[in-house]
């Protein structure tokens, strides 16, 4: 098979587990034993190492996630690496482990596939500089199309355990911050792991804390996902948290994605803190840490929360979707000289220069509580730090695919295109410093609102995203686009030109 096809940005991720009609297993045993040769090879060549390359292995809860990790160690012993499989573990945990003392490992890697269905898995990649960058993933799946060995002798296998000591530096974080050893007591919090792999959260972070966390949801790992897709995206899982806060009354609700590397959570009053208003959130946090600062988004945030940031006295840099893409970008930012604590993405992939630019669920979330329990004492609540935060009254996606199998060449035409028609059009303009696609401001006559063309980065699709400040500006907006749209036979736009009539 082409190996190169199983790249997905800077991840690997394949067909684990037949069970999908068309979906056909492409992480066998062989290939998983090549990524294993591979990342060993990439691994040696990194370090420079001939003995001694050490590197743990996590998983979520995924029910191919035990075979993928015997497959992988297996050929990692063969080329000489020691390897440690600390079991069921997050993602964010697994970068942690190559940078805590006492553990230090040269790499560590993280079965997972994500918010993805249950037949579907992949390999993330780490060193103690960080995920690895989709140049590394190229390298290391060229090494496991060779023949190339390491030509080490034989390492070693163990198991050991690293969720204990993250979620210690978790929860002593906290602690610090507040002053207090229990400072969650007499708080209720409730979470939803939707049998991911966050389930830890409850029992070694909240309950040591103080926190009441009866109500909570779904903490047993079950990669079938029997209950809900564990995705703060999801608008089923977002309505399982928000039901359980509702239930037990509780001070915040929380929800992780399968790998806890995303968050999301809901308020007290029952509303959510997703997409635009997490961002606002952690913004007005770190501005106030942290005045003047710049936060770097991705491409499809609201114009409520540029001027939010704006007016708490910090700079926001709208870049590309792409939660590599947004830290990097603010890394960039930094090694120029310009401030910039955080990087998100309005799909809750959040990254905090104070910790790594790691971009990690369960960090954003003790940020939250670290929130929570000031606020307690000096009389704000959490929903009071984003009540002047002007949103939507109506947000819209439509996903056209594009039915070619060059797609990138059409689809880019599609967006110059309509660059050089909206710079003609009255009531239209181009929006300054756009790093993606198209986005265009719409005046009150045109829908009062804004609209981002671009194109997705691996799929044969264009997403489309609508905003507006008015009832019914979102129906006004479509209309104003869909005679452009439809002129493209290749484009299938069926639902956004329903959506018009």
């Amino acid at each position: 098979m082409d190996y190169k096809k199983l790249q997905n940005g800077s991840d690997i991720r394949g067909v684990a587990l037949e069970g999908i009609e068309g979906q056909n297993v492409n992480l066998t045993e062989d290939v998983c034993r090549d990524i294993g040769r591979g990342f060993a090879l990439w691994l040696t060549k990194k370090t420079g190492k001939t003995e001694g390359v050490r590197v743990a292995i996590g998983r979520d809860s995924r029910l191919s996630g035990e075979n993928l990790a015997k497959w992988l160690s297996s050929a990692l012993v063969e080329q000489g690496i020691d390897v440690t499989d600390f079991g069921m573990a997050s993602t964010p945990a697994m970068f942690m482990a190559t940078v805590t003392e006492g553990y230090n490992f040269d790499g560590t890697v993280m079965i997972t596939a994500s918010h993805l269905p249950f037949n579907r898995n992949g390999f993330k990649f780490f060193t103690n500089a960080g995920g690895l960058e989709s140049s590394d993933i190229k390298e290391i799946l060229a090494f496991a199309e060779s023949d190339e060995k390491t030509g080490l002798c034989q390492g070693k296998y163990r198991t050991g355990e690293f969720m204990d000591k993250y979620s210690e530096i978790l929860a002593d974080k906290i602690r610090a911050a507040t002053g207090e050893e229990r400072p969650l007591e007499g708080f209720k919090i409730v979470v939803d792991a939707g049998n991911g792999a966050g389930g830890f959260y409850v029992d070694k972070v909240l309950k040591p804390l103080g926190a009441e966390t009866a109500g909570s949801r779904f903490l047993d790992p079950d990669g079938s996902f029997p209950n809900h897709i564990p995705n703060p995206e999801n608008k089923e899982a977002m309505e399982s948290i928000t039901e359980a806060v509702r239930e037990t009354s509780a001070d915040l609700g929380i929800i992780f994605d399968t790998d806890v590397d995303r968050a999301g959570a809901v308020l007290s009053d029952g509303s959510e803190l997703n997409r635009n208003r997490i961002i606002a959130m952690l913004s007005a946090i770190l501005l106030r840490e942290h005045p003047g600062t710049t936060i770097v988004t991705d491409s499809i945030t609201s114009e409520g929360l540029a001027k939010f940031i704006a007016e708490k006295g910090g700079i926001h840099h709208r870049f590309k979707r792409g939660y590599r893409n947004v830290i990097n970008e603010s890394i960039r930012l930094n090694k120029e000289g310009h401030d910039s604590q955080l990087a998100i993405e309005t799909s809750g992939h959040g990254a905090l220069k104070e910790n790594y630019f790691l971009d990690d669920g369960a960090y954003l979330v003790t940020k939250l509580l670290i929130e929570l329990a000031r606020g307690r004492k000096n009389g704000y609540t959490l929903e009071s730090l984003i009540e002047t935060l002007e949103e939507p009254a109506e947000s819209v996606e439509f996903r056209m695919n594009i039915e070619l199998s060059d797609f990138k060449e059409y689809g880019q035409n599609v967006i110059e295109e309509l660059k050089a028609y909206a710079e003609k059009k009255e009531g239209w303009s181009l929006a300054p410093s756009n790093f993606e696609g198209v986005r265009v401001n719409l005046d009150k006559t045109c829908g009062n609102g804004w609209f981002l063309l671009r194109l997705s980065l691996h799929d044969p699709l264009l997403p489309l995203n609508i905003e507006s400040a008015d009832v019914g500006g979102a129906k006004k907006i479509v209309g104003e686009l869909s005679a452009f749209i439809a002129q493209y036979d290749k484009l299938d736009a069926k639902t956004l030109l329903d959506f018009a009539k």
